[in-house]
């Protein structure tokens, strides 16, 4: 006699689980305007702006010349995407050339699916237009190129926790943190900083340890008789207390303002100069070359030349490499200032003769 059975599989209820994994997409578009970058050299590259996408801060890096220096590559301009974060992230992303507003597609580059990942924190195209072509485009389009990126980041689902008796947990690094609060409560200072009228407590030994400066006035050929008070002339407080920030936490310091604004970072690069914080100098350079504008680009490239900073030196005449953007510098006040501040700054030779309109404007 047959019976009508079901497999007792089929009452179990299995245990379930699921996992996401989760995308963002963006387009970011680096215009090259005035397009005159041939023999700038093999490995030197113009870069765009940062722009975030899925948590990572990225930015585009064009080599007009070539990224290296090798029989292949030579001929093609390369094209890389580079992760400002320098965190390992799974991406997905095209890079090609357009002519003027993008409106006709220069280039056919398939998408790239790539682990950004140290040591290397850039990934793309060695070979990405040949120089020849690239010139031809820009000379058709009044000098006018655009490189189009569009990213998209991949977060894929954590993994499966380990066992939890098993599993050491590393905190982050907490020194800046500590040497920071230290400074907060006050517990063991020994010497006092006069900027303006206005105190700041230090301890010497931090000090002498991140400042060539302050460890020869602490302990050095510059020391005086009593190292438990300094005096510092030709610096507003403010600024001072942002070096005082850096040399205890070793990050870009907190500005009190609304913003940081390129006059605060002039003002920070000038003192980090002055006494020796290389990393600090550079951040703010950094800050500087993204903030570049028509009524500050005089200043900053006053500046540079001052402190002898080349890169942010060749943003700012990277910037004022078109007659109009030129027209409009020469009607501001900080142009003036530059000629008097950098006599030996050579404009006309940097240039390529784009000042006479600006002499007519004074």
């Amino acid at each position: 006699m047959a019976h009508n059975s079901t497999s007792p599989a089929s009452h179990v209820e299995l245990p379930e689980t699921s996992s996401r994994c989760v995308t963002e997409s963006r387009t970011h578009n680096l215009e090259v305007a005035g397009y005159s970058l041939d023999g700038m050299g093999v490995g030197k590259y113009i870069r765009s702006s940062r722009f975030s996408v899925g948590g990572y801060d990225w930015c585009i890096r064009f080599y007009p010349d070539g990224e290296r220096e090798t029989v292949n590559v030579a001929g093609n301009a390369s094209c890389f995407l580079f992760c400002v974060s320098q965190k390992e992230v799974r991406v997905m992303f095209t890079l090609n050339m357009l002519e003027k507003h993008g409106a006709v597609q220069v280039t056919n580059h398939r998408a790239l699916e790539h682990t950004i990942c140290p040591p290397h924190y850039n990934y793309g195209l060695p070979y990405f237009v040949e120089k020849s072509r690239l010139k031809s485009s820009a000379l058709a389009n009044n000098g006018y190129v655009t490189i189009r990126c569009a990213l998209t980041v991949i977060k894929e689902p954590p993994a499966e926790p380990e066992c939890e008796e098993n599993r050491v947990v590393v905190p982050p690094q907490e020194l800046p943190g500590d040497l920071g609060r230290a400074l907060k409560d006050g517990n063991g200072l020994d010497v006092v900083i006069d900027v303006g009228g206005r105190l700041f407590g230090a301890h010497k030994f931090m000090l002498a340890a991140r400042s060539p400066v302050f460890k020869a006035q602490l302990f050095g050929p510059m020391m005086k008789k009593d190292t438990r008070r300094i005096k510092v002339v030709g610096m507003e407080p403010a600024i001072f207390g942002m070096l005082r920030e850096f040399i205890y936490t070793d990050l870009l310091p907190t500005w009190e303002g609304e913003g940081y604004g390129a006059a605060v970072m002039q003002h920070l690069l000038v003192a980090a100069d002055r006494y020796g914080l290389n990393r600090l100098k550079l951040m703010c350079e950094e800050k500087l070359c993204e903030s570049i504008d028509v009524e500050t680009v005089t200043t900053t490239l006053a500046l540079a030349e001052q402190h002898n900073c080349e890169v942010l030196k060749k943003a700012c005449l990277k910037f004022m490499s078109s007659q109009r953007v030129m027209d409009a510098v020469g009607k501001t006040d900080g142009f003036k200032h530059l000629m008097a501040s950098c006599p030996l700054l050579n404009l006309k030779k940097n240039l390529g003769d784009k000042t006479g309109v600006t002499k007519k404007s004074r």
